[in-house]
Protein backbone atom coordinates (compact mmCIF):
# COMPACT_ATOMS: atom_id res chain seq x y z
CA UNK A 1 0.00 0.00 0.00
CA UNK A 2 1.53 3.21 -0.57
CA UNK A 3 1.15 6.59 1.89
CA UNK A 4 2.29 10.03 0.73
CA UNK A 5 3.71 11.72 4.23
CA UNK A 6 2.94 14.91 4.31
CA UNK A 7 5.36 16.01 6.98
CA UNK A 8 7.63 16.60 4.29
CA UNK A 9 5.75 19.15 2.06
CA UNK A 10 8.90 21.45 3.13
CA UNK A 11 7.58 25.34 3.03
CA UNK A 12 4.44 24.68 0.57
CA UNK A 13 1.61 26.57 2.18
CA UNK A 14 -2.06 25.54 1.28
CA UNK A 15 -3.31 28.45 2.08
CA UNK A 16 -1.96 30.42 -0.82
CA UNK A 17 -3.07 27.84 -3.13
CA UNK A 18 -6.49 28.25 -4.90
CA UNK A 19 -9.23 25.61 -3.68
CA UNK A 20 -11.41 22.79 -5.82
CA UNK A 21 -13.95 20.08 -5.39
CA UNK A 22 -13.98 17.49 -7.33
CA UNK A 23 -17.52 16.20 -8.47
CA UNK A 24 -18.37 12.91 -10.00
CA UNK A 25 -14.77 12.22 -8.81
CA UNK A 26 -14.32 8.53 -9.50
CA UNK A 27 -10.78 7.41 -9.29
CA UNK A 28 -9.66 11.05 -8.91
CA UNK A 29 -7.64 11.20 -12.28
CA UNK A 30 -8.51 14.69 -12.54
CA UNK A 31 -8.03 15.77 -8.29
CA UNK A 32 -4.17 14.11 -9.03
CA UNK A 33 -3.64 16.22 -11.96
CA UNK A 34 -5.33 19.57 -10.24
CA UNK A 35 -2.95 19.26 -7.10
CA UNK A 36 0.13 18.61 -8.69
CA UNK A 37 -1.19 22.24 -10.49
CA UNK A 38 -1.02 23.93 -7.65
CA UNK A 39 -4.63 23.43 -6.62
CA UNK A 40 -6.15 22.54 -3.05
CA UNK A 41 -8.32 19.63 -2.73
CA UNK A 42 -11.08 20.41 -0.26
CA UNK A 43 -13.16 17.42 -0.78
CA UNK A 44 -14.45 14.86 -3.50
CA UNK A 45 -18.06 13.54 -4.50
CA UNK A 46 -18.15 10.23 -5.64
CA UNK A 47 -20.66 7.38 -4.98
CA UNK A 48 -19.21 4.34 -5.69
CA UNK A 49 -17.67 2.40 -2.48
CA UNK A 50 -14.76 0.72 -5.02
CA UNK A 51 -13.70 4.10 -6.43
CA UNK A 52 -13.71 5.86 -3.25
CA UNK A 53 -11.82 3.37 -1.59
CA UNK A 54 -9.26 3.89 -4.35
CA UNK A 55 -9.28 7.74 -3.89
CA UNK A 56 -9.19 7.60 -0.14
CA UNK A 57 -5.72 5.75 -0.51
CA UNK A 58 -4.14 7.69 -3.09
CA UNK A 59 -5.32 11.05 -1.34
CA UNK A 60 -5.09 10.18 2.41
CA UNK A 61 -5.99 12.38 5.19
CA UNK A 62 -3.86 15.19 6.12
CA UNK A 63 -2.24 18.10 4.96
CA UNK A 64 -0.20 17.13 2.45
CA UNK A 65 -0.35 18.20 -1.40
CA UNK A 66 -2.38 15.48 -2.00
CA UNK A 67 -4.86 15.13 0.89
CA UNK A 68 -7.94 17.05 0.97
CA UNK A 69 -8.75 19.40 3.04
CA UNK A 70 -12.24 17.82 4.20
CA UNK A 71 -14.38 20.23 5.83
CA UNK A 72 -15.85 18.59 8.92
CA UNK A 73 -19.21 19.35 8.20
CA UNK A 74 -19.19 16.98 5.17
CA UNK A 75 -18.50 13.14 6.25
CA UNK A 76 -16.17 11.87 4.47
CA UNK A 77 -17.84 9.06 2.78
CA UNK A 78 -18.99 7.72 -0.53
CA UNK A 79 -22.15 10.36 -1.57
CA UNK A 80 -24.46 10.17 -4.22
CA UNK A 81 -24.59 14.12 -5.20
CA UNK A 82 -28.57 14.01 -5.18
CA UNK A 83 -28.39 12.71 -1.37
CA UNK A 84 -25.29 15.08 -1.02
CA UNK A 85 -27.70 17.88 -1.93
CA UNK A 86 -30.94 17.18 0.05
CA UNK A 87 -28.90 15.89 3.64
CA UNK A 88 -26.05 19.25 3.51
CA UNK A 89 -27.67 21.91 1.66
CA UNK A 90 -27.71 24.41 4.90
CA UNK A 91 -23.82 22.72 5.03
CA UNK A 92 -22.75 23.56 1.77
CA UNK A 93 -24.61 26.88 1.58
CA UNK A 94 -21.88 27.87 4.28
CA UNK A 95 -19.02 26.81 1.73
CA UNK A 96 -20.51 29.62 -0.78
CA UNK A 97 -18.08 31.93 -1.76
CA UNK A 98 -14.57 29.62 -0.38
CA UNK A 99 -14.36 27.48 -3.54
CA UNK A 100 -12.38 28.97 -6.44
CA UNK A 101 -12.82 25.50 -8.51
CA UNK A 102 -16.00 23.48 -9.27
CA UNK A 103 -14.55 20.50 -11.79
CA UNK A 104 -16.42 16.89 -12.76
CA UNK A 105 -17.35 14.88 -15.06
CA UNK A 106 -21.09 14.02 -15.24
CA UNK A 107 -21.50 10.09 -15.94
CA UNK A 108 -21.24 9.45 -19.67
CA UNK A 109 -22.72 6.19 -20.43
CA UNK A 110 -26.14 7.99 -21.56
CA UNK A 111 -24.62 9.86 -23.99
CA UNK A 112 -21.60 7.94 -25.37
CA UNK A 113 -21.54 6.79 -29.10
CA UNK A 114 -19.27 3.72 -27.88
CA UNK A 115 -22.84 2.79 -25.52
CA UNK A 116 -26.65 2.35 -26.21
CA UNK A 117 -27.02 6.14 -25.77
CA UNK A 118 -30.31 6.14 -24.30
CA UNK A 119 -31.46 9.89 -24.56
CA UNK A 120 -33.83 8.72 -21.35
CA UNK A 121 -30.73 7.33 -19.18
CA UNK A 122 -31.58 8.32 -15.75
CA UNK A 123 -27.81 9.85 -15.31
CA UNK A 124 -27.53 11.94 -18.43
CA UNK A 125 -29.71 14.23 -15.75
CA UNK A 126 -26.60 14.34 -13.25
CA UNK A 127 -25.75 17.52 -14.81
CA UNK A 128 -28.17 19.10 -13.10
CA UNK A 129 -27.27 18.25 -9.78
CA UNK A 130 -24.40 19.78 -10.88
CA UNK A 131 -25.86 22.89 -11.84
CA UNK A 132 -27.78 23.46 -8.60
CA UNK A 133 -24.13 22.52 -7.00
CA UNK A 134 -22.83 25.47 -8.53
CA UNK A 135 -25.75 27.46 -7.58
CA UNK A 136 -25.19 26.79 -4.39
CA UNK A 137 -21.58 26.98 -3.90
CA UNK A 138 -20.93 30.06 -6.76
CA UNK A 139 -17.19 29.05 -7.73
CA UNK A 140 -15.11 31.33 -9.76
CA UNK A 141 -14.27 28.92 -12.07
CA UNK A 142 -16.12 26.02 -13.48
CA UNK A 143 -15.31 22.80 -15.19
CA UNK A 144 -16.72 20.00 -16.96
CA UNK A 145 -15.71 17.01 -18.57
CA UNK A 146 -17.75 14.55 -21.01
CA UNK A 147 -17.33 12.29 -23.54
CA UNK A 148 -17.69 13.66 -27.26
CA UNK A 149 -20.71 12.37 -27.45
CA UNK A 150 -22.34 14.68 -24.96
CA UNK A 151 -22.01 17.63 -27.71
CA UNK A 152 -24.33 15.24 -30.21
CA UNK A 153 -28.39 16.19 -30.57
CA UNK A 154 -30.50 13.79 -29.20
CA UNK A 155 -34.13 13.52 -30.37
CA UNK A 156 -35.43 16.30 -28.45
CA UNK A 157 -38.80 14.74 -27.70
CA UNK A 158 -37.66 11.50 -26.26
CA UNK A 159 -34.84 13.50 -24.09
CA UNK A 160 -37.28 15.00 -22.40
CA UNK A 161 -36.90 18.84 -23.81
CA UNK A 162 -33.07 18.80 -23.80
CA UNK A 163 -31.82 18.30 -27.84
CA UNK A 164 -27.87 18.77 -27.17
CA UNK A 165 -26.76 18.43 -23.31
CA UNK A 166 -23.93 20.35 -24.22
CA UNK A 167 -26.05 23.45 -25.52
CA UNK A 168 -28.16 23.46 -22.68
CA UNK A 169 -25.53 23.04 -20.39
CA UNK A 170 -23.88 26.23 -21.68
CA UNK A 171 -27.24 28.14 -21.69
CA UNK A 172 -27.54 27.40 -17.96
CA UNK A 173 -24.24 28.85 -17.08
CA UNK A 174 -24.32 31.80 -19.54
CA UNK A 175 -25.80 34.51 -17.13
CA UNK A 176 -22.95 34.46 -14.31
CA UNK A 177 -19.99 32.75 -16.64
CA UNK A 178 -17.66 33.59 -19.73
CA UNK A 179 -17.42 30.31 -20.99
CA UNK A 180 -15.45 28.42 -23.78
CA UNK A 181 -15.53 24.82 -24.84
CA UNK A 182 -13.76 22.45 -26.96
CA UNK A 183 -12.81 18.64 -28.03
CA UNK A 184 -9.49 17.44 -26.33
CA UNK A 185 -7.55 14.57 -28.03
CA UNK A 186 -4.97 13.32 -24.69
CA UNK A 187 -2.32 12.10 -27.17
CA UNK A 188 -2.09 16.13 -28.20
CA UNK A 189 -0.77 16.52 -24.50
CA UNK A 190 1.92 13.82 -24.21
CA UNK A 191 -1.26 10.65 -22.97
CA UNK A 192 -0.64 7.71 -25.23
CA UNK A 193 -3.94 7.40 -25.96
CA UNK A 194 -5.81 8.43 -28.82
CA UNK A 195 -8.67 9.70 -26.33
CA UNK A 196 -10.85 13.24 -27.36
CA UNK A 197 -12.83 14.61 -24.42
CA UNK A 198 -15.26 17.37 -24.51
CA UNK A 199 -14.49 20.40 -21.86
CA UNK A 200 -15.89 23.44 -20.92
CA UNK A 201 -14.34 26.08 -18.79
CA UNK A 202 -16.55 28.78 -17.37
CA UNK A 203 -14.80 31.79 -15.91
CA UNK A 204 -17.73 33.48 -12.82
CA UNK A 205 -18.51 36.95 -14.31
CA UNK A 206 -16.62 39.76 -12.05
CA UNK A 207 -13.52 37.50 -11.16
CA UNK A 208 -10.04 36.64 -12.62
CA UNK A 209 -8.99 37.42 -15.96
CA UNK A 210 -12.10 37.17 -18.57
CA UNK A 211 -9.74 38.06 -21.52
CA UNK A 212 -8.07 35.07 -21.20
CA UNK A 213 -11.02 32.54 -21.37
CA UNK A 214 -11.44 33.02 -25.63
CA UNK A 215 -7.84 31.86 -25.68
CA UNK A 216 -8.02 29.35 -22.70
CA UNK A 217 -7.07 25.95 -25.14
CA UNK A 218 -4.72 27.41 -27.12
CA UNK A 219 -2.28 28.79 -23.77
CA UNK A 220 -2.45 24.94 -23.28
CA UNK A 221 -0.98 24.28 -26.44
CA UNK A 222 1.46 26.88 -26.51
CA UNK A 223 2.68 25.61 -23.20
CA UNK A 224 2.58 21.77 -23.49
CA UNK A 225 6.23 21.33 -25.15
CA UNK A 226 8.08 22.89 -22.56
CA UNK A 227 5.24 21.60 -19.25
CA UNK A 228 6.40 17.92 -21.19
CA UNK A 229 10.16 18.30 -21.38
CA UNK A 230 10.40 19.86 -17.57
CA UNK A 231 8.17 16.25 -16.64
CA UNK A 232 10.58 13.87 -18.64
CA UNK A 233 7.87 13.36 -20.96
CA UNK A 234 8.13 12.72 -24.87
CA UNK A 235 5.69 14.58 -27.08
CA UNK A 236 3.75 12.06 -28.20
CA UNK A 237 4.58 8.91 -26.66
CA UNK A 238 2.92 5.59 -28.33
CA UNK A 239 1.62 2.38 -27.08
CA UNK A 240 5.07 0.66 -26.94
CA UNK A 241 6.51 3.82 -24.92
CA UNK A 242 4.20 3.07 -22.24
CA UNK A 243 4.12 -0.56 -21.87
CA UNK A 244 6.72 -2.13 -23.15
CA UNK A 245 8.77 -2.51 -19.82
CA UNK A 246 5.58 -4.93 -19.12
CA UNK A 247 5.63 -7.43 -21.71
CA UNK A 248 5.72 -10.88 -20.33
CA UNK A 249 7.93 -11.50 -22.58
CA UNK A 250 10.75 -9.33 -21.47
CA UNK A 251 9.25 -9.34 -17.15
CA UNK A 252 8.18 -12.68 -16.88
CA UNK A 253 5.70 -13.65 -14.74
CA UNK A 254 5.18 -13.96 -10.65
CA UNK A 255 2.03 -15.55 -8.42
CA UNK A 256 -0.60 -12.60 -8.02
CA UNK A 257 -0.08 -11.23 -4.52
CA UNK A 258 -4.00 -10.19 -3.95
CA UNK A 259 -5.76 -12.60 -6.33
CA UNK A 260 -5.12 -16.50 -5.56
CA UNK A 261 -4.67 -18.34 -8.74
CA UNK A 262 -3.97 -15.73 -10.72
CA UNK A 263 -0.26 -14.56 -12.44
CA UNK A 264 0.59 -11.00 -12.07
CA UNK A 265 3.57 -9.31 -14.15
CA UNK A 266 6.59 -9.09 -12.97
CA UNK A 267 9.47 -6.20 -13.15
CA UNK A 268 13.05 -5.49 -14.03
CA UNK A 269 12.65 -1.55 -14.75
CA UNK A 270 11.45 0.51 -17.31
CA UNK A 271 12.74 0.72 -21.07
CA UNK A 272 11.54 4.81 -22.82
CA UNK A 273 11.44 7.86 -21.10
CA UNK A 274 8.00 7.76 -20.73
CA UNK A 275 7.91 4.74 -18.47
CA UNK A 276 11.26 6.75 -16.22
CA UNK A 277 8.61 9.66 -16.49
CA UNK A 278 5.54 6.76 -14.93
CA UNK A 279 7.93 5.43 -12.32
CA UNK A 280 8.91 8.76 -10.76
CA UNK A 281 11.54 7.16 -8.59
CA UNK A 282 9.16 4.38 -7.18
CA UNK A 283 11.22 1.74 -6.05
CA UNK A 284 8.57 -0.94 -5.78
CA UNK A 285 6.93 -2.96 -8.91
CA UNK A 286 4.36 -1.81 -9.91
CA UNK A 287 0.80 -3.13 -9.11
CA UNK A 288 -2.28 -3.94 -10.53
CA UNK A 289 -0.48 -5.79 -12.57
CA UNK A 290 -2.59 -9.10 -12.46
CA UNK A 291 -3.13 -11.41 -16.22
CA UNK A 292 -6.33 -12.85 -17.47
CA UNK A 293 -6.71 -16.57 -17.37
CA UNK A 294 -7.45 -17.07 -21.13
CA UNK A 295 -7.64 -20.60 -21.82
CA UNK A 296 -5.08 -21.63 -24.26
CA UNK A 297 -7.59 -22.09 -27.13
CA UNK A 298 -8.24 -18.02 -26.51
CA UNK A 299 -4.53 -17.46 -26.54
CA UNK A 300 -4.33 -19.20 -29.94
CA UNK A 301 -7.24 -17.22 -30.90
CA UNK A 302 -5.68 -13.69 -29.89
CA UNK A 303 -2.89 -14.94 -31.46
CA UNK A 304 -4.29 -15.53 -35.08
CA UNK A 305 -5.98 -12.07 -34.64
CA UNK A 306 -2.77 -10.33 -34.15
CA UNK A 307 -0.98 -11.99 -36.60
CA UNK A 308 -4.26 -10.95 -39.47
CA UNK A 309 -4.63 -7.48 -37.87
CA UNK A 310 -0.56 -6.64 -38.41
CA UNK A 311 -0.90 -7.82 -42.18
CA UNK A 312 -3.80 -6.73 -43.33
CA UNK A 313 -2.81 -3.33 -41.81
CA UNK A 314 -6.11 -2.56 -39.57
CA UNK A 315 -4.27 -1.79 -35.93
CA UNK A 316 -6.31 0.44 -33.68
CA UNK A 317 -9.08 -0.13 -34.92
CA UNK A 318 -12.21 -2.86 -35.12
CA UNK A 319 -11.18 -5.99 -36.54
CA UNK A 320 -12.44 -6.61 -39.90
CA UNK A 321 -16.04 -8.52 -40.40
CA UNK A 322 -14.42 -11.84 -42.09
CA UNK A 323 -11.97 -11.67 -38.84
CA UNK A 324 -14.67 -12.02 -37.09
CA UNK A 325 -16.24 -14.57 -39.03
CA UNK A 326 -13.28 -16.60 -39.34
CA UNK A 327 -13.13 -16.92 -35.29
CA UNK A 328 -16.93 -17.13 -34.65
CA UNK A 329 -17.09 -13.59 -33.24
CA UNK A 330 -19.96 -11.82 -32.96
CA UNK A 331 -18.38 -8.83 -30.88
CA UNK A 332 -17.28 -5.47 -33.05
CA UNK A 333 -15.12 -3.73 -30.64
CA UNK A 334 -12.00 -5.96 -30.55
CA UNK A 335 -9.04 -3.66 -31.56
CA UNK A 336 -5.43 -4.68 -32.26
CA UNK A 337 -3.08 -1.97 -30.81
CA UNK A 338 -0.57 -0.32 -33.03
CA UNK A 339 2.62 -0.33 -31.13
CA UNK A 340 4.01 2.62 -32.75
CA UNK A 341 1.21 4.83 -32.07
CA UNK A 342 -1.09 6.01 -28.98
CA UNK A 343 -3.48 3.36 -28.15
CA UNK A 344 -7.42 3.47 -28.56
CA UNK A 345 -9.67 4.93 -26.27
CA UNK A 346 -9.50 2.56 -23.43
CA UNK A 347 -12.87 1.43 -22.25
CA UNK A 348 -14.01 -0.51 -19.07
CA UNK A 349 -14.38 -3.98 -21.14
CA UNK A 350 -11.07 -5.61 -20.86
CA UNK A 351 -11.75 -7.66 -24.04
CA UNK A 352 -12.36 -4.87 -26.27
CA UNK A 353 -8.62 -4.06 -26.76
CA UNK A 354 -5.59 -6.58 -27.27
CA UNK A 355 -2.18 -6.29 -26.86
CA UNK A 356 0.72 -5.31 -29.69
CA UNK A 357 1.96 -8.25 -29.39
CA UNK A 358 1.13 -11.13 -27.04
CA UNK A 359 -1.95 -12.66 -26.69
CA UNK A 360 -3.65 -11.13 -24.40
CA UNK A 361 -6.10 -8.48 -22.82
CA UNK A 362 -4.20 -5.71 -20.77
CA UNK A 363 -4.42 -5.42 -17.04
CA UNK A 364 -5.28 -2.99 -15.22
CA UNK A 365 -1.58 -1.28 -14.82
CA UNK A 366 -1.19 -1.09 -18.29
CA UNK A 367 -4.82 0.96 -18.80
CA UNK A 368 -3.71 2.93 -15.98
CA UNK A 369 -0.15 3.77 -17.91
CA UNK A 370 -2.62 4.83 -21.09
CA UNK A 371 -4.08 6.63 -18.79
CA UNK A 372 -1.06 8.46 -17.25
CA UNK A 373 -1.61 7.61 -14.07
CA UNK A 374 1.64 7.09 -12.08
CA UNK A 375 3.16 3.84 -10.69
CA UNK A 376 2.29 4.39 -7.44
CA UNK A 377 -1.19 5.48 -7.92
CA UNK A 378 -2.67 2.44 -6.68
CA UNK A 379 -6.18 1.03 -7.22
CA UNK A 380 -9.07 -0.55 -5.31
CA UNK A 381 -12.43 -3.11 -4.83
CA UNK A 382 -13.01 -5.33 -7.50
CA UNK A 383 -11.25 -5.98 -10.69
CA UNK A 384 -14.01 -6.34 -12.80
CA UNK A 385 -17.72 -6.92 -12.58
CA UNK A 386 -20.57 -8.40 -15.01
CA UNK A 387 -24.00 -8.84 -15.41
CA UNK A 388 -26.51 -6.48 -13.19
CA UNK A 389 -23.77 -5.50 -11.49
CA UNK A 390 -22.14 -3.68 -13.93
CA UNK A 391 -24.82 -0.95 -13.13
CA UNK A 392 -24.31 -1.27 -9.68
CA UNK A 393 -20.46 -1.05 -9.11
CA UNK A 394 -16.97 0.39 -10.82
CA UNK A 395 -14.24 -2.06 -10.65
CA UNK A 396 -11.18 -1.04 -10.73
CA UNK A 397 -10.97 -1.16 -14.94
CA UNK A 398 -13.94 0.70 -15.10
CA UNK A 399 -12.04 3.64 -12.60
CA UNK A 400 -8.98 3.68 -15.17
CA UNK A 401 -11.28 4.26 -17.90
CA UNK A 402 -13.36 6.38 -16.82
CA UNK A 403 -10.37 8.90 -15.12
CA UNK A 404 -9.46 12.14 -16.88
CA UNK A 405 -5.52 11.55 -17.54
CA UNK A 406 -3.92 13.46 -14.90
CA UNK A 407 -1.14 14.57 -17.10
CA UNK A 408 -4.40 16.80 -19.31
CA UNK A 409 -5.46 17.64 -15.92
CA UNK A 410 -2.40 18.87 -14.51
CA UNK A 411 -2.21 20.86 -17.57
CA UNK A 412 -5.49 21.88 -17.81
CA UNK A 413 -4.93 23.08 -14.08
CA UNK A 414 -1.98 25.36 -14.54
CA UNK A 415 -4.35 27.17 -17.09
CA UNK A 416 -7.13 27.35 -14.65
CA UNK A 417 -4.53 29.48 -13.24
CA UNK A 418 -4.23 31.89 -15.17
CA UNK A 419 -7.78 32.46 -15.56
CA UNK A 420 -7.69 33.68 -11.55
CA UNK A 421 -5.18 35.98 -12.28
CA UNK A 422 -2.42 33.68 -10.44
CA UNK A 423 0.82 32.43 -12.11
CA UNK A 424 1.47 28.70 -13.00
CA UNK A 425 2.46 26.71 -9.79
CA UNK A 426 6.24 25.75 -10.34
CA UNK A 427 5.37 23.32 -7.90
CA UNK A 428 6.45 20.62 -9.98
CA UNK A 429 7.63 22.41 -12.87
CA UNK A 430 10.89 20.02 -12.80
CA UNK A 431 9.05 16.88 -12.74
CA UNK A 432 8.06 14.83 -9.32
CA UNK A 433 11.17 14.32 -7.86
CA UNK A 434 10.48 14.93 -4.77
CA UNK A 435 7.65 12.87 -5.06
CA UNK A 436 9.75 9.89 -4.15
CA UNK A 437 11.00 11.31 -1.27
CA UNK A 438 7.32 11.50 0.88
CA UNK A 439 6.39 8.06 -0.44
CA UNK A 440 6.14 5.25 1.96
CA UNK A 441 5.56 1.90 1.71
CA UNK A 442 3.48 0.04 4.45
CA UNK A 443 3.90 -3.79 5.12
Amino acid sequence: MVDVDASRDGDWDAADSPSFVDVFAGCGGLSLGLKRAGWRGLFAIEKDAFAFETLSTNFPVGEGRLSYNWPKIIERRPWDIAELLEKNSEELTHLAGTVDLLAGGPPCQGFSHAGKRRPDDPRNRLFEAYLKLVSILRPKVVLIENVRGFTTAFDIVKSNGIGNFANALRDRLAPDYHMVSAIIRADNFGVPQARARFFLIGLRRGQGRPDRVPSFFDDMIEGRDAFLAARGFPRRPTARDALSDLEVSYAGTKPCPECKGFDAISYRGPRSSYQVAMREGFNEPPGDTRLARHRSDIRDRFAAIIQSSNEDGRLNVNISRELRRAHGLNKVAIRVMDPFSPSPTITSLPDDLLHYAEPRTLTVRENARLQSFPDWFSFRGKYTTGGERRALEVPRFTQVANAVPPLLAEQIGLCLRGLLGLERSDMFSEGSADLPERILLRA
